[in-house]
């Protein structure tokens, strides 16, 4: 090893140990699809079979500002969740199911158990996407990254059958909207979650102030659900005409996404409860419901804009792989944007 190297700040050994520790999570992803061996300069996969004329997919997201509350509290588990959640459910929201991640950690300094543990939790998220974790990087970068600071992104491969690319142009005047439930912040809004706990002095390990007892660590850090493996299947529903994964400027910023031209949408604010942390951090910073929907998902996760004879097999697949879902709104021609009446 190269002392001067060492000196500098990076540790070789402890990296060359870091790799050792995550083999096994890390190929317990691979099926026969993979090809490569853990540790090469690069692995690949197999395009699934039954496909005609595969389109293949990217997807790249890190998980924000959410990894400096992860780190103040040293609760690692929750961010590959995170990670894997941002960029498969892009994937997922033009129909491609999600086939293999990589991931990339940037650290200030190798810490060899908190490394494994934020990629023993890619792994396991990736397990739950159905996808293998074939690749990633873990850089050390001395005197750029503060020493106890991570950041954590990663990139997702899907595939799809040309003809079943959702876009736009499949939505209808007066197709419904189905909203899917997210229990909590996801990995969103973050920057504005720390200010606002920080404008009312509230440490990790205060208590919540929603009336739930567990702490604001418990709350605000709690991994993301990943709807890709529900939505990859709704996608096949020949009613679903488009599919919207709701990340950083919550559903207005999202929703126009998938809408064509000359669309917009109503989304009906009685149709569901937003969870009490939102509810709770809109009322403690005083948002104005613009800014709330800007900020955070408000409850749903994932919407699905669909035929109205698809509504009830949709909401079906959604229960099927655990997420509450229901209509929410509807689309129709003349409106510009996204109303949240």
């Amino acid at each position: 090893m190269s002392e001067a190297y060492r000196d500098a700040g990076v540790d070789l050994a402890g990296a060359e140990d870091l790799v050792r520790r995550i083999a096994d999570p890390v190929t317990a992803t691979w099926g026969a699809g993979v090809v490569g061996g853990f540790g090469g300069f690069a692995a690949g996969l197999r395009i699934p079979p039954g496909y005609l004329r595969p389109v293949l997919m990217l997807s790249t997201d890190g998980v924000g500002t959410k990894l400096d509350l992860a780190r103040r509290a040293g609760r690692w588990e929750g961010v590959g969740a995170d990670v894997v959640a941002m960029c498969v459910d892009d994937l997922a929201a033009v129909g491609a199911e999600p086939i293999g991640f990589v991931d990339y950690l940037a650290v200030g300094r190798l810490d060899p158990d908190r490394d494994e543990r934020i990629v023993r939790s890619v792994a396991e998220a990736c397990s739950l996407a159905g996808c293998a974790l074939v690749g990633g990087e873990t850089a050390e970068h001395p005197g750029v990254v503060a020493v106890d600071h991570v950041d954590l992104a990663g990139t997702a491969l899907g595939v799809v059958e040309e003809a079943d690319v959702l876009n736009p142009g499949m939505v209808r005047n007066g197709d419904v909207v189905v909203g899917v439930a997210s229990p909590n912040l996801r990995s969103n809004g973050f920057s504005l979650v720390r200010r606002i706990l920080a404008d009312h002095h509230l440490a990790l390990d205060d208590t919540f102030p929603d009336g739930s007892g567990r702490t604001v660590a418990d709350v605000t850090l709690e991994p993301s659900v990943i709807y890709a493996p529900a939505a990859v299947e709704a996608a096949r529903l020949e009613g679903v005409h488009g599919l919207c994964h709701v990340t950083g400027g919550g559903i207005p910023g999202n929703l126009p996404r998938v809408l064509p031209v000359g669309i917009g949408a109503e989304i009906d604010l009685e149709a569901w409860e937003p969870p009490s942390v939102f509810r709770t951090l809109v009322s403690l910073a005083g948002l104005s419901r613009r800014d709330a929907f800007g900020a955070f998902n408000m409850g749903l996760g994932y919407l699905a804009v669909v035929d109205p004879d698809a509504v009830d097999d949709t909401v079906a697949i959604f229960a099927a792989h655990g997420h509450q879902a229901s209509p929410v709104g509807h689309v129709r021609s003349g409106l510009d944007g996204v109303d949240l009446g």
